[in-house]
């Protein structure tokens, strides 16, 4: 729960704008969470339900949550046995055209595969080179005449996962929302909340209207990763709606778990914190050795792009934000 909750705010803080910043007359890194609570927009912006999911699935590859990890590595073998057949540990890399607007990022990206990396399309012929065209690709929608027939789509990409070796990669798309899932030349996978009509753990989908067609991984939900999911959201929506002072729209339906509403109130305790010190706090509760627990989200580093300037020298001193244990 600690660690879905730190993967949701880390996605708000990859949203704050440049604009934004400029209003609050900080630098990304020294942003409190009040200040991100203000700049946040829970009603108007329809995708940041959908980045804290993108961040919730990365982290939760990157960390083997056994219940993201085994149906995503069935749908790689499914969608390629031959260079996935012995899968047993994905690999994910965060992707998506719009943070390639942040200075390092999509170097970051492309550094991070080794130089041999390969993107499998679903055709026949030679793997496209990563490092060629993930970087067309970050153009966005822009780039399509630019990538060919095979890769048209693949700058709606929103991670690229291998296997152990970081050699072959295919491109997936995510959505909270699972009607709004979209294939095309270039995509492979596609993981999606399991929902009505889309609650089989591993499958395929081919529409014949558009001749494309997607490995669908749906996490389940409400017994599985997605309902941890839910809550999280719930838990950082209504810390955010508190310490912002936004309308909560009377969704009174909407509240946390007990487990929630505690993380709740120490997430608003800190309000004066910087948000980067409450993710290391929530990183550090994630870690907790607790009896019986064989598995865990592992800390996964910030990247450099989430930080926009230098860093700026500050007069508060306040202790590092540490959470309680949850029952």
């Amino acid at each position: 729960m600690y660690a879905v909750t730190r993967s949701i705010v880390r996605a708000l803080l990859d949203q704050i704008s440049t604009e934004d910043l400029t209003d609050i007359n900080t630098d990304k890194a020294d942003v409190t969470l009040r200040q991100l609570a203000k700049t946040s927009r829970l009603q108007r912006d329809k995708g940041m339900r959908g980045d804290g999911f993108e961040w919730a699935v990365h982290e939760a590859i990157q960390g083997q949550e056994p219940s993201v990890i085994e149906p995503l590595a069935l749908a790689m073998r499914s969608a390629s046995w031959k260079s996935f057949k012995d899968v047993q540990a994905p690999q994910s890399l965060l992707f998506g055209f719009e943070r390639a607007k942040y200075l390092g990022f999509l170097d970051a990206v492309v550094n991070t595969a080794p130089d041999e990396a390969v993107i499998l399309p679903d055709t026949r012929g030679r793997p496209s080179t990563f490092g060629k065209w993930v970087p067309i690709a970050a153009k966005g929608q822009a780039s399509e005449p630019l990538l060919g027939d095979r890769l048209k789509k693949v700058w709606k990409t929103d991670l690229f996962v291998s296997d152990e070796d970081r050699r072959r990669h295919l491109a997936v798309t995510i959505k909270s929302n699972a009607r709004q899932l979209e294939a095309g030349p270039g995509l492979r996978l596609g993981i999606v909340p399991e929902t009505r009509g889309i609650n089989k753990n591993v499958h395929y989908e081919w529409n014949k209207a558009r001749t494309d067609g997607l490995w669908i991984v749906s996490l389940a939900d409400p017994h599985g990763f997605m309902g941890l999911f839910n809550d999280a959201y719930g838990t950082v929506a209504e810390a955010v709606a508190t310490l912002g002072r936004h309308d909560r729209g009377g969704k009174y339906w909407a509240k946390p778990s007990p487990m929630g509403q505690e993380i709740q109130a120490q997430l608003e305790s800190f309000a004066t914190r910087k948000v980067q010190d409450v993710c290391d706090g929530l990183n550090d509760a994630a870690q907790q050795n607790l009896l019986g627990v064989d598995n865990k989200l592992i800390s996964v580093d910030a990247p450099s792009w989430l930080h926009l300037g230098k860093p700026r020298p500050t007069n508060i001193v306040a202790p590092k934000p540490s959470f309680i244990k949850l029952d």
